[in-house]
């Protein structure tokens, strides 16, 4: 039995080091971690404009600063898709050792070639509603699919030679030149098709028949179940959970975090609960399994010395949701002590928090997408403020609870055998 279940883990395993450091869902996952500065920069200059404070509101437009604050809103998270698609297709042609620059300026260009224009004042314009939250998926399409046609169309060598003695960089320029052109004509034949089908342009076919069924399964409760014992039974098995599911937890669960700062740049109020935000600052307290209550434990009620250290070392990281020192320090990883609160802590308090704020009983959180490391409190000031740091301590308090009587089992064992090594 025990080799078997050797042989389970390393399957599992191996599936989960392919998925992790697949090119296209990595190009994905890194992509969009390459437009957080232009995220966060958009979600506080969306903040500042439409914080709902008594007389704020009025002040900030009698001296014209919300007009101010929304100009860096507008060309950030307005305008998201133009730096996901660049920062997708220049990633996955980084990982076929080609010129990311090159296949990123030209999926900027195919999206924008797809995107339809509209007619003011006699005048082209780009409705920036394709543009932010809205666009993304096609951005995700259009990133992975220019950058692959690229590095085809470089791997067959139908390029334009200059002689060696150009310069490299104009050599590289007209190398691009007609990857550029060829990719460009598919996706305006794309365009040109699309025109005559009842959805007139592609924005609206993906974002009608993939990208809004996807949004609404993604932003359920299931969904959130879901992601929690995906993540958590792989960390347990050693797989670090977040890397496999890095793709759909920003392709997903991002856009439903826009589409609140999209409502509330709008005078309107939030509806995702189920967002990058909520999960950062109300699940992931301490950093996988919410060990920052298993940390404070061992820190100031262990008794053996053995994790009185380690709860005194992990602490002040584990405050940042850095767990790795816990983790691996008590362990975590296949430790039948720990398999119960490990798994069911992040469970337990994703849900509480999920229906506390469906009924009501708390605001819910604002959708801004804060980076793995965003230390306590900060989190729920950025989400909404005071009642959501009230909220954050009292899900470090179930985290206490729940990791109490495990913890106690793991000290009390850990004493009793210091105690015989000293005697």
């Amino acid at each position: 039995m025990g080799i078997e279940r050797q042989q389970i883990l390393t399957k599992i395993q191996s599936v989960s080091g392919k998925t992790s450091n697949n090119r296209y869902l990595k190009a994905i996952s890194n992509g969009l971690i390459s437009i957080l500065p232009v995220i966060i920069i958009g979600a506080f200059a969306t903040l500042l404009a439409n914080m709902n404070i008594g007389g704020y509101q009025d002040f900030i437009e009698s001296i014209g600063l919300k007009t101010m604050f929304m100009i860096p809103a507008n060309v950030t998270t307005g305008m998201l898709a133009l730096y996901t698609v660049f920062f997708i297709a220049y990633r996955l042609a980084s990982y076929f050792e080609k010129d990311g620059v090159g296949a990123g300026l030209i999926a900027l260009i195919c999206f924008l070639v797809l995107t339809p224009l509209s007619q003011l004042d006699d005048a082209n314009v780009i409705p920036v509603e394709y543009l932010g939250a809205k666009g993304l998926f096609v951005a995700i399409i259009v990133g992975l699919t220019v950058s692959r046609l690229y590095v085809l169309i470089i791997d067959s060598k139908f390029l334009i030679r200059l002689p060696d003695s150009v310069p490299p960089t104009i050599g590289k320029s007209f190398n691009n030149l007609v990857p550029g052109i060829v990719i460009t004509i598919i996706f305006t034949i794309v365009n040109v098709l699309f025109q005559l089908t009842t959805y007139e342009n592609v924005h609206e076919f993906i974002y009608s028949i993939l990208q809004a069924p996807l949004l609404n399964l993604g932003g359920g409760y299931w969904s959130l179940v879901v992601m929690i014992l995906v993540i958590h039974l792989l960390w347990f098995i050693g797989v670090h959970g977040m890397l496999v599911v890095l793709p759909i937890y920003y392709s997903i669960w991002m856009p439903l975090g826009l589409e609140n700062l999209d409502a509330i740049a709008a005078g309107e109020t939030p509806t995702n609960i189920v967002h990058t935000g909520f999960y950062t600052t109300f699940i992931s307290l301490g950093g996988a399994g919410a060990t920052l209550g298993l940390c404070i434990l061992m820190a100031f009620f262990a008794k053996s010395k053995r994790y009185k250290s380690l709860g005194k070392i992990s602490l002040p990281a584990s405050i940042f949701s850095i767990n790795e020192p816990i983790t691996f320090g008590t362990p975590i990883i296949l430790n039948p002590y720990m398999f119960i609160p490990f798994i069911f802590a992040p469970l337990i308090i994703g849900t509480i928090s999920y229906f506390t704020m469906l009924s009501g009983i708390i605001p819910i959180a604002n959708g801004t997408h804060l980076p793995i490391g965003t230390p306590i409190i900060l989190g729920p000031i950025v989400q909404g403020g005071l009642i959501l740091i009230i909220w954050q301590f009292i899900c470090i308090g179930m985290s206490v609870l729940i990791y109490y009587p495990f913890f106690r089992a793991l000290d009390r064992k850990a004493l009793t055998e210091e105690i015989s090594s000293e005697s």
